[in-house]
């Protein structure tokens, strides 16, 4: 008989080298770049918001967790917007990289926090925090 992984053992969230690696070591290289010049803002946070979305799809693809759905796409979008903002062809006006950031991470925490724990982690899953 062969053991089916339920949807907490697939979640890449599990698992703290994962969750370093995918999500907060790109978090900590966006937000120690945040002060740094155009090109390097434009190189990391385009590295960083693209492996954090893309990780996020994977997961929400994997297990479920509700939240991937909603970040992974988010984060996506706030590497585009980096890119192109970095490249002077977006034009978000001075404060660019500030509307960037701030709508990533307000975007994230809703997703994460609230989200969550008023519809569950997983997709179907039956109650919050399931």
């Amino acid at each position: 008989m062969t053991h089916c992984a339920t949807p907490s053992e697939k979640d890449l969230l599990g698992s703290r080298r994962a969750t370093g690696l995918l999500w907060i070591g790109p978090w900590v290289l966006i937000i120690i770049s945040a002060g740094s010049g155009n090109l390097v803002r434009t190189l990391v946070w385009t590295f960083g918001f693209t492996v954090m979305g893309a990780a996020c799809l994977i997961n929400a693809r994997r297990c479920g967790r509700l939240h991937c759905f909603y970040t992974g796409p988010l984060f996506l979008m706030a590497a585009l917007s980096s890119l192109l903002y970095g490249l002077g062809i977006l034009p978000l006006g001075r404060h660019g990289w500030n509307w960037i950031l701030d709508i990533a991470a307000v975007g994230a925490v809703l997703a994460c926090g609230v989200m969550e724990k008023l519809s569950g982690k997983y997709a179907g899953s039956s109650k919050p925090g399931a």
